[in-house]
């Protein structure tokens, strides 16, 4: 296993990991992201909190940037694609999806992933239930508890980040990549969505996610 400022090797599988929030693995051409929420301000506005839509609008012109960049065969989206009830942005979602004709995308589902399961039957996405296994990635919303030697889980769910301290004691809060033993936690791609801070041990790696680059905070 190596590990690079912003790339992971793990048994010969090269795994990018972007600044945009999202893995890409060369040798699948495919993108891996996680928690997107899309949608969820929508179901804010339900509730009667002013949540302004540009900011899911900001998500898809990243997704759309990710893409037209790397040209994947495939797109994963690890779990919490689409945020809870059904709003008209499901739409909007799926619209923004079927333009890229040459691309397959696929829906490990989440626990915000609970639309009925006609809506997924007419969505532009391939459904996966559980997890997947894919080469020597096993693809999942929650982190696996149990992994096999030689493969390594890429999940979603948590929505790492890190807090750093300066010398004067100002802080600031940054999504990362946690990378522990046989485990990678992605960031949350969308940007309507919270942070948790990680605990890092002395076995695991945390990746910084800045506008410019990715950068490893502890080894």
């Amino acid at each position: 296993m190596e590990v690079a400022i912003s790339q992971i090797v793990f048994r010969q599988t090269l795994l990018e990991l972007l600044k945009e929030k999202a893995v890409w693995v060369p040798s699948l051409r495919s993108i891996f992201i996680a928690d997107l929420h899309f949608g969820k301000a929508a179901h804010f506005r339900k509730s009667g909190i002013p949540i302004p839509e540009p900011i899911h609008q900001e998500d898809l012109i990243n997704l759309d940037i990710l893409i037209n960049k790397y040209r994947p065969q495939h797109v994963y989206f690890l779990g919490d694609l689409f945020h809870s009830d059904w709003n008209g942005q499901w739409n909007v979602l799926n619209d923004f999806l079927a333009a890229f004709t040459k691309v397959t995308f696929h829906l490990v589902l989440g626990n915000h992933d609970i639309l009925p399961p006609s809506h997924y039957k007419d969505a532009i996405f391939q459904l996966h239930n559980s997890p997947i296994e894919i080469g020597n990635l096993i693809l999942s919303h929650e982190p696996l508890e149990e992994i096999a030697e030689d493969k390594i889980n890429l999940c979603g769910h948590i929505h790492p980040g890190i807090r750093l301290v300066g010398k004067a004691r100002q802080s600031i809060r940054l999504s990362c990549y946690h990378y522990r033993p046989n485990q990678l936690i992605l960031p949350a791609f969308g940007r309507f969505t919270g942070l948790a801070l990680v605990k890092p041990t002395s076995n695991d790696q945390v990746f910084g996610i800045t506008n410019e680059r990715v950068i490893p905070i502890l080894s």
